[in-house]
């Protein structure tokens, strides 16, 4: 065969199924686990720094588990390894979380779901490009998102149907409310069976083959040592700046994040500069230099759009216990009503992201995958500005309309205009890459918006929602200077 042949929807629908087990564990973890974080003590300031754990990881990981599913041959295949082996670890994490007894376990176990999510997650991405024709991609990552949205809604929805079914939402002191604990036992066991299902459904193409689909080389050259030199001895002149101003001036903490990781990377361009290995590290630096250039101009896109969503991730529940139920006590029953209507808001933007992934295949071939993404984006922009002027907690649930479409269109639509310039022998590594771009702007969020909340807005979590409101319009904005030579067609 010269080209991937085209597949049918039930072989793609079992091919993404797995998705749904890894969104079920992912919303249980960005909905709730702020809430346990709470509940064993955490004060609003420590939630962005015990958060830091979870991107880091996913900095780490998918491009080391990219660049070694690229080269993995074995009796399940080449992506099914990994899908199996993270699906293992996040569902005993997810068991575990509920009955962490202090914040620390809690803040470690944060730290093995996350990565555990992640060896699963990023081997997903790459597993469309492998097995569908590029024709057939935009449709494989849609169906991808209809499963992250459907995993999501029912994920995040459990504690507040548990309590609806009588059981106890409320814990002692330091204890984890049933609810919480019984969604979690729910999401191991979800997680785990949807990842099987796609491992035993679906077969994967020989390397040969792949390569036989696609002979385009491989990219990844090195930079030229003096360009690395150069590059390295500026970033990591920015870091030993910033680090000596944050110490100097006594900021925020969490700024030695920021710098600390701009001095790392230079560092490790100086390195590679003068290194003449061919090792793990300076082929992912290398493949990282050597980027498409679209996938260049998409890393801005993804910036300000994952900035907005960590903001929305780790603020929700104590911007919408604080201005909708009027407690900030973790103990009292107004919080624990207001982190459980938190869980509904994201089950119904993950259920309108459902709904937007069978609308956005129409959008595009009306408009687009530029104007498309663009759209979406500042629907999901204005609806996160709108938590500053509603005060029902019933009308909430109309802004995450647009969230919803926001998260749909982030979910596929990058990827569908990313991954027809991706060569596969590197489609594991670049997508892996490709995360750096959601992990940054986690880290910056987790980095800077406790200062900014303090220093600006009183220490009012509503107003971290709103700065993600305004970064997802510049995200928009970002999307216009994607150039693609090819709009792809959904099918």
């Amino acid at each position: 065969m010269k080209a991937r042949p085209a597949l049918s929807f039930r072989q793609i629908w079992n091919m993404c199924f797995g998705f749904f087990g890894i969104q079920f564990g992912f919303a249980l973890q960005t909905a709730e686990v702020s809430r346990i974080f709470q509940t064993l003590g955490a004060s609003l300031e420590q939630i962005p720094v015990l958060w830091v754990a979870a991107p880091v990881t996913g900095l780490l990981v998918q491009p080391v588990v990219g660049h070694l599913s690229d080269r993995t041959w074995t009796r399940l295949g080449r992506r099914r390894p990994y899908f199996l082996a993270g699906a293992l670890l996040a569902a005993l994490s997810l068991l575990w979380m509920p009955n962490a007894a202090t914040l620390w376990t809690a803040a470690a176990l944060l730290w093995l779901m996350d990565a555990s999510i992640n060896v699963s997650m990023e081997p997903f991405r790459a597993f469309v490009g492998d097995q569908l024709p590029p024709a057939q991609r935009p449709l494989g990552y849609a169906v991808q998102g209809f499963f992250i949205a459907l995993g999501a809604v029912v994920a995040s929805a459990m504690p507040w149907l548990l309590a609806r079914c009588g059981v106890a939402n409320a814990a002692p002191p330091g204890g984890i409310p049933d609810t919480v604990r019984y969604a979690f036992y729910a999401g191991g066991a979800a997680l785990l069976g949807a990842v099987l299902w796609t491992v035993a459904s679906t077969r994967e193409y020989p390397p040969g083959q792949l390569l036989a689909f696609d002979p385009a080389p491989a990219g990844g050259d090195r930079p030229s040592p003096a360009g690395a030199a150069r590059n390295g001895i500026a970033w990591a002149l920015a870091g030993a700046l910033g680090t000596a101003l944050v110490w100097r001036f006594a900021l925020q903490r969490e700024l030695y994040l920021l710098s600390v990781g701009m001095l790392a990377y230079g560092a490790l361009l100086l390195w590679l500069a003068r290194t003449r290995r061919r090792n793990l590290l300076a082929q992912v630096l290398g493949d990282l230099h050597a980027m498409p250039e679209a996938m260049r101009r998409l890393a801005w896109v993804q910036l300000f759009s994952w900035f907005a969503l960590f903001a929305l991730w780790i603020y929700a529940t104590a911007a919408v216990t604080a201005v909708h139920f009027g407690s900030a006590d973790p103990h009292s029953a107004a919080y624990n009503e207001g982190a459980n209507w938190v869980g509904v808001l994201f089950a119904a933007y993950n259920g309108f992201a459902a709904l937007a992934a069978i609308t956005i295949p129409w959008m595009v071939r009306r408009w687009g995958l530029q104007a498309s993404h663009l759209a979406n984006l500042w629907l999901g922009g204005a609806g996160l500005l709108s938590f500053l002027l509603i005060r029902d907690p019933h009308w909430l649930l109309l802004p995450m309309l647009g969230v919803g479409f926001a998260w749909a269109s982030i979910l596929s639509l990058p990827y569908a205009m990313l991954s027809d310039s991706l060569p596969a022998a590197k489609m594991g590594v670049y997508m892996g890459i490709f995360n750096f771009f959601i992990v940054i702007p986690q880290l910056v969020a987790a980095s800077v918006l406790g200062a900014l909340l303090r220093l600006f807005f009183h220490g009012q979590a509503v107003w971290a929602l709103a700065l993600g409101g305004a970064s997802l319009f510049a995200a928009g904005l970002c999307t216009l200077r994607v150039r693609l030579e090819e709009s792809p067609a959904m099918g």
